[in-house]
């Protein structure tokens, strides 16, 4: 997606306020994508290693098996049903997640969940490339161990990374740079390719093992997992299970799901955003974690050790071939998601501090080297410290999404001004209070308080994995309680 000139005041539509629009933010009038786009999407989001480490300890902790099977079918099914919600304010208007902000939250109280948005990008993005970095940095040991001096920390380190692991970290970060410099388009043909590449490793990974243990031995081996999955002996009831992994589930895809607008808006049709939905999501999220499954199950005969990190299992292969070709496509399946979720959003919410300033790519490259500087390996390396900062950023996605949806369906009845979004009018419909809903503020606030009441409150902890839950449908119950005397029913306008 080529960028237009940043100052180009005749791309912009009359009514646009040039402070609240560049080209990047304007409503598209690029609809190319495809159901297989999206499909290639969601491949690019489900293949990757911390999906497979996901599943993996999944099915090797203590829930029965048939409860994570069929809660991962439930909360796939909901995921899906989320993210076509979700799709539609961006669909129609054709404007990226920032922008459709501003009908909720105000012109300039868009700004908030924007900048939370962007952040938490930020420290994934980060994490995302140092975790797929580390795959390279095995793939050069495995390669040439004359190297390994220069990957032990205690005696070449520096900010807490050795210079190998510098040379993978930000040779990777190129990679990704150069990808997302090329344009959404070139974002998407990427997609294309990379998630169904998975699938041609992972098979041939499977029949690697099956050959190195005997179809027999595989087969049994196979079997065995699925009985002693199957026979779990759990502390928790069977319906718990199963709320627990559906949990699970939409908390993982929480962040994709609250992105899914930036690219429903280049569908032509809600229908098509639709139909790559279920393939991308239930058939291909099923298949990919059947697939994981048995690659599981067959590590243990094969190596004697039941492995859940898929550039581990390939590390031990004694085949150069595999090792080398299974490592880099799992890299690059990383960094696919990682440019696809993290990246391309960082950029509309950055972009839009500044639109007349700050354009796209700059937004993105500013992005890109906020995750450098915060050194993503020692926030990785302080779980505690970590886990704290991101889940309470996390904790405002599920308000954010019930913020959303209950104001394009509930208050506004799915019209959208389109040029009172570009507009610093006081008459502007989403100018409210000096540009900020405090409707929207307050139901943010109180949706996240209840939504970290098990962190707040020690005798709620056990509800601490219903953050998402409690912090979307209390802000979808809420802000129309608040709202419920401007419920408006207005004729969508569109730009002439």
């Amino acid at each position: 997606m080529p960028e237009a000139p940043l100052r180009d005041l005749s791309l912009i539509p009359p009514k646009a306020d040039p402070s609240l629009s560049n080209s990047a933010l304007l409503p598209t009038q690029e609809r190319t994508w495809s159901w297989f786009d999206y499909l290639s999407f969601w491949m690019s989001d489900v293949h990757s290693v911390g999906t497979y480490v996901t599943l993996g300890n999944l099915f090797a902790g203590d829930l029965p098996g048939g409860a994570v099977v069929i809660g991962l079918l439930l909360g796939i099914f909901i995921v899906q049903g989320f993210c076509n919600l979700i799709a539609l304010p961006s669909q129609q208007t054709g404007t990226p997640f920032p922008v459709v902000c501003r009908a909720s939250f105000g012109i300039k109280g868009a700004l908030i969940p924007a900048f939370v948005r962007g952040i938490i990008a930020v420290c994934w993005y980060g994490i995302q490339t140092w975790l797929a970095s580390n795959a390279l940095l095995v793939l050069l040991l495995k390669c040439a161990p004359a190297l390994t001096p220069w990957a032990d920390l205690s005696h070449h380190g520096f900010c807490g990374l050795s210079p190998l692991g510098w040379l993978c970290f930000l040779s990777l970060w190129l990679v990704q740079a150069a990808i997302f410099w090329r344009g959404l388009e070139s974002i998407r043909h990427f997609t294309e390719w990379a998630g169904p590449l998975i699938y041609v490793v992972m098979l041939a990974l499977d029949f690697y093992l099956l050959y190195r243990v005997g179809l027999s031995a595989g087969m049994q081996a196979i079997a065995k997992s699925l009985v002693e999955t199957g026979q779990t002996l759990s502390s928790h009831g069977f319906l718990a299970s199963i709320l627990m992994t559906i949990t699970l589930t939409v908390s993982y895809f929480s962040a994709p799901m609250l992105n899914f607008g930036d690219f429903a808006r280049y569908a032509k049709t809600p229908e098509v955003f639709r139909r790559g939905n279920f393939w991308g999501l239930p058939a291909n999220f099923l298949t990919f974690t059947a697939l994981t499954f048995t690659t599981i199950a067959l590590t243990f005969p094969a190596f004697g050790i039941r492995l859940s990190d898929p550039v581990e299992t390939v590390a031990r292969t004694d085949n150069p071939t595999v090792i080398i070709i299974g490592i880099l496509t799992f890299m690059l399946s990383t960094a696919g998601i990682n440019v696809v979720v993290n990246f391309v959003s960082a950029s509309f919410d950055f972009s839009n501090l500044a639109p007349e300033k700050i354009s796209w790519r700059a937004a993105g490259f500013g992005a890109a080297l906020l995750s450098v500087l915060i050194t993503p390996w020692n926030l990785y390396n302080s779980p505690a410290a970590m886990h704290f900062t991101l889940d309470f950023l996390a904790s405002l996605i599920g308000p954010f999404y019930g913020i959303l949806i209950a104001d394009f369906f509930f208050v506004r009845q799915r019209h959208i001004s389109v040029p009172d979004l570009y507009s610093l009018s006081p008459q502007g419909r989403y100018w409210y209070t000096n540009g900020i809903n405090h409707r929207a503020v307050f139901t943010l606030g109180v949706s996240t308080i209840l939504a970290n009441a098990g962190v707040l409150f020690p005798e709620l902890a056990e509800f601490s994995g219903l953050s998402w839950f409690i912090g979307c449908f209390s802000a979808l119950l809420l802000y129309p309680m608040l709202n419920r005397k401007n419920i408006v029913s207005v004729s969508t306008e569109q730009f002439r």
